[in-house]
C-alpha cells in the first residue's frame, strides 16, 4: 500500500497571519491503511488543536479490531458504525480534557476546538468510511479497457463521500453535542478497488468538477476530477509515494484561488 498526504496553508490564512488549521494522519498496516483528515473551523481560536486531536483519535480507534477482508458485509457495516460512535465519544473526552486543563483563567469554550473529520479504513476489497462535517472522499478503481490477449487498464474515480450540497444544514463539528447524531458511516465493497483519497473542503474547487463539464444536470452534483485523482495516483505510484508532487499541486496558482487550507491524504494499491 502506498500512503501519501500533504497539508498546505491557505492563501487567505497566510494573508491574515493565521496558521494551517487542517490536520491529517495515517497508519500503514501493510495490506491495510487507516486514513484521517480534519478541518479546523477558521474562525475558532484553537481549531488547529481540535483537528490534530480528531485525526489522532480516529487513527487510534480505527486501527483496532479491523474486520478481515473475507468477513461478511454486516460485520463491516456494524464495525464502522460502532467505531465511528466511539471516535466521536473519545474525541469529546479529549476536548473535555483540554478544557479542564485550561488553568486559572477559566474554561475554554468547546467550540474553540471545532473541527470536522473524515476517516477511512482501506482493506481491499473493502473501504470503510466515517465522517462528521464537510470533508469528502473518493474511491479509485482500476478497470480493464480494450479487448484482445493483453487489454489495458484504466483507473477511474468515484465520489462516494460528497461534501454537503448547497443549502444543506449548517456544518456540524466533531466536538458539538449533536455530533454523534450527524455521523455518517458506510462501507464500499469493490473487487477492483485501487485507492481511497480523503480531502478537506478547501480542496473542492481544485478536485471536483461541476456536472456541466460532463453535460449532466446540476442535480447530478459535483463529480471527481479525473485529471486530479487519476493523475495523482499515477504520479505517486511512479515515484513510490513521494508526496512532493501532491504538495506542489496544493500550492499551485489554481489551488491558491480557494483561499482555504488544503489537505489531501490517500492510500493506493501498488500492484496491477
Amino acid at each position: 500500500m502506498i500512503v501519501a498526504g500533504a497539508a498546505v496553508q491557505g492563501a487567505a490564512h497566510l494573508a491574515r497571519g493565521q496558521g494551517c488549521q487542517d490536520a491529517f494522519k495515517a497508519v500503514d498496516l501493510g495490506a491495510t491503511a487507516v486514513l484521517a483528515v480534519a478541518d479546523g473551523a477558521g474562525s475558532r481560536e484553537r481549531s488547529a488543536l481540535g483537528a490534530h486531536l480528531a485525526v489522532d483519535t480516529a487513527c487510534r480507534m480505527l486501527a483496532a479490531d479491523i474486520p478481515e477482508a473475507g468477513d461478511a458485509p454486516e460485520t463491516w457495516t456494524g464495525w464502522i458504525a460502532a467505531a465511528g460512535a466511539a471516535v466521536v465519544l473519545e474525541h469529546q473526552r479529549a476536548v473535555e480534557g483540554v478544557l479542564s486543563a485550561a488553568g486559572p483563567s477559566g474554561p475554554v469554550d468547546a467550540g474553540a476546538l471545532a473541527a470536522t473529520l473524515a476517516a477511512a479504513v482501506v482493506r481491499p476489497p473493502w473501504a470503510a468510511f466515517l465522517s462528521v462535517g464537510d470533508c469528502f472522499g473518493t474511491v479509485l478503481t482500476r478497470e480493464p479497457e480494450g479487448t484482445g490477449p493483453a487489454p489495458g487498464v484504466r483507473e477511474r474515480c468515484h465520489l462516494v463521500l460528497p461534501p454537503p450540497a448547497p443549502g444543506a444544514p449548517e456544518t456540524v463539528f466533531l466536538s458539538a453535542p449533536g455530533a454523534a447524531l450527524r455521523l455518517r458511516s458506510f462501507v464500499v465493497w469493490e473487487p477492483r478497488l485501487s485507492g481511497v483519497v480523503l480531502a478537506t473542503d478547501g480542496c473542492a474547487p481544485l478536485t471536483l468538477d461541476h456536472p456541466s463539464v460532463r453535460e449532466l444536470p446540476v442535480e447530478a452534483g459535483p463529480l471527481p476530477a479525473e485529471r486530479f485523482f487519476c493523475g495523482l495516483a499515477a504520479t505517486l505510484r511512479a515515484n513510490g509515494g513521494d508526496a512532493a508532487p501532491l504538495r506542489a499541486l496544493l500550492s499551485g496558482p489554481e489551488a491558491a484561488r480557494t483561499g482555504d487550507d488544503l489537505t489531501v491524504l490517500c492510500a493506493l494499491t501498488d500492484g496491477e
